[in-house]
């Protein structure tokens, strides 16, 4: 299914927000990250989408892109005043958890300092801001988590969205802060969880999953439509989990039924089972019920990876 057709479908089946007329300007910081690329798809029908990107060049249609280090104080603050926009949101990331725990002062740079700094100018110039934060602020242990739990992170990536949340609502209180969860999809440019996992059921080579780490995941594309009803709704902060809580080794086990593969090449295991380099929380399921009451309405796990590979 094509990203207009599936931009159709939601629209027309769920309570998408409405939002300004296209001569609204947005800016999405991480445009060439799997997140960004959704969000460009989804923001064009509404607003004339601005994407920056740094690790890689990419090109979106319908989206002009800029070439820009969020770590350039100066140069963030020249794109904000030649593009002018009505909202941004802060995509941008050094996402991969193992990175930031072998790199914590190089990531500590993009994704608490840059967010600080990206912040405040915005905050100068009161432009709506939303922060793309993650359920891995939690420790795992008191699960479902709602927008009010403690925060209580197990590893660096957490510890960095724990401080780019709290010192970019320092410099700008008005920031919506959107924690999201595990993410799904195909991505031209960018992967999600879900292909590693296919290439190894694809090649028929068995894999351990654990049964004990629970995550509330959602599409690409219903994120991307959470974070534009967060810009739209401006809560302080909003949990855009999906509608049910699953193992990894469950959704391993809908993905090789979506797929046509034996699942006999799946099997349990447990986080004590296996040296991890990286802490990892046993249970990060969030509670997006606010969300949810707002419009917030996302497929299930087996509904979005039977969506994803529909034929066009």
């Amino acid at each position: 299914m094509s990203p207009f057709q599936e931009r159709k479908r939601l629209q027309s089946v769920r309570n998408i927000p409405s939002a300004p007329p296209s001569s609204q300007k947005l800016l999405i910081t991480g445009a060439s990250g799997f997140l960004g690329w959704h969000l460009c798809q989804a923001a064009q029908m509404n607003w004339q989408v601005f994407g920056t990107t740094h690790s890689h060049s990419v090109q979106v249609p319908g989206c002009s892109m800029i070439p820009l280090d969020l770590r350039d104080f100066a140069r963030v603050k020249q794109v904000l005043q030649t593009v002018q926009p009505n909202a941004v949101i802060h995509a941008a990331a050094q996402a991969r958890p193992h990175i930031c725990q072998m790199e914590p002062q190089s990531t500590f740079a993009i994704n608490v300092e840059a967010s600080w700094s990206l912040a405040g100018l915005c905050a100068d110039q009161q432009i709506p801001l939303v922060f793309v934060s993650t359920d891995l602020v939690f420790d795992g242990h008191r699960p479902p988590y709602t927008e009010s739990s403690a925060v209580s992170p197990v590893n660096h990536y957490g510890e960095q969205k724990v401080a780019a949340e709290q010192g970019m609502r320092q410099r700008y209180p008005q920031v919506v802060v959107a924690r999201m969860p595990l993410m799904f999809g195909c991505v031209p440019y960018a992967d999600s969880f879900i292909q590693a996992l296919m290439q190894n059921l694809r090649s028929h080579h068995p894999l351990q999953l654990f049964e004990d780490e629970f995550r509330t995941p959602v599409s690409g594309m219903d994120a991307a439509y959470g974070l534009l009803l967060a810009l739209e709704q401006g809560k302080v902060c909003l949990h855009l989990g999906g509608p049910e809580r699953l193992s990894r080794y469950e959704m391993g086990q809908q993905l090789a039924d979506v797929l046509g593969c034996s699942n006999t090449l799946l099997a349990g295991c447990s986080q004590k089972d296996v040296s991890l380099a990286t802490p990892r929380p046993a249970d990060v399921s969030l509670d997006s019920s606010l969300a949810f009451s707002l419009g917030y309405a996302p497929q299930s796990f087996l509904s979005g990876l039977k969506r994803l590979f529909a034929n066009p």
